[in-house]
């Protein structure tokens, strides 16, 4: 029945990938967060930030690229206490100094976004939107070091246009970070996800503008490309800023989709590098929003139960709504 539904498309790899990290058992509704990227060089690395061990850490990222790999920065972005000892690492390590201000600079971000929180403009305290601005611009100048050291880099550009869109800098500057972000990987999807953001309403953008972009820019993706994920991605955002919770519940939305999936996560060009489950997850986000009920069904069976917080935290109950939906599917 499974080869029936699923194709030539739904084939798995031969050989197990031996770095995977093991479901977790027990759970009720069969759903799991996704830790570390599902791998376990990732876990071995953000581990050893966890603990402050700057060896541990050098050591760990051996098999990455953090210059190109936005994902496993963001593990160590996200993660509370880098910023304790990251530091340190910046004004004694001279060999490593372009890692760690890429660490401390994209940590800075996430710490100043903790501070302001997710609250509505007019709900954020002065203490909170000088904690927020106070770190943003610590990594605004990290960043720019960073990139100055590695001009081959491009992951301090993509972090450089968030830092500049929650600082409110001026158009010129978001565009020559986006350019210069560009100019390393023309089909970069994180780089196309800052944009998609930058162009929606709440952020000054036009209605329509987002996903209009996200169109166009799908056209040079190749099959199998991550950036068919920006199409899911831009209905997400559209969803976020209506006022109709049915609004993608369309028939060419759904086929849209549809293509879009078939075109990127489900080709089997398509390479599962550690945070795939994330590219899925979007997928099942904007299909399920969609009411989409034919491709649906085989990307959450894909997932098998794993759940990434993006972009699900756009709903009150996150990981209850990925399990409604799985379930629904």
């Amino acid at each position: 029945m499974l080869g029936k539904l699923f194709g030539k498309t739904g084939e798995r790899p031969a050989a197990a990938d031996p770095n995977v990290l093991p479901a977790p058992r027990g759970r009720r509704n069969g759903t799991y967060p996704v830790r570390a990227l599902g791998d376990t060089r990732v876990l071995a690395l953000v581990e050893a930030a966890d603990a402050g061990d700057w060896d541990g850490v050098k050591a760990a990222l051996a098999p990455f690229d953090l210059g190109r790999d936005h994902q496993v920065l963001g593990e160590l972005a996200d993660l509370d206490g880098v910023q304790d000892w990251i530091g340190r690492a910046v004004e004694q390590d001279t060999e490593h100094r372009a890692t760690a201000l890429l660490m401390s600079g994209a940590r800075h971000i996430a710490w100043g976004w903790e501070a302001r929180t997710a609250e509505r403009a007019v709900n954020v305290t002065q203490e909170q939107w000088r904690l927020f601005h106070e770190r943003l611009e610590i990594a605004e100048e990290q960043l720019l070091l960073a990139a100055e050291l590695r001009p081959d880099w491009i992951t301090p550009w993509c972090r450089l246009l968030t830092s500049a869109r929650g600082m409110s800098l001026p158009d010129d500057v978001r565009r020559t970070r986006y350019e210069a972000a560009l100019r390393r990987d023309p089909l970069d999807l994180e780089t196309h996800l800052e944009q998609v953001s930058q162009l929606q309403p709440r952020w000054g953008g036009e209605p329509g503008e987002a996903i209009a972009y996200a169109r166009e820019a799908f056209t040079r993706a190749p099959e199998g490309h991550r950036l068919g994920c920006l199409v899911a991605m831009a209905h997400v955002e559209d969803w976020v800023e209506s006022d109709s919770p049915s609004c993608l519940d369309l028939p060419y939305i759904q086929k849209e989709l549809r293509d879009a999936a078939r075109h990127s996560i489900l080709h089997p060009a398509y390479e599962r590098r550690p945070g795939w489950q994330q590219d899925f997850n979007t997928f099942a986000m904007a299909l399920s929003l969609a009411s989409e009920s034919v491709v649906a069904p085989r990307v959450f069976h894909e997932l098998g139960g794993a759940y990434t917080p993006w972009p699900w935290r756009y709903m009150a109950q996150p990981e209850k709504a990925y399990a409604r939906f799985r379930r629904h599917a």
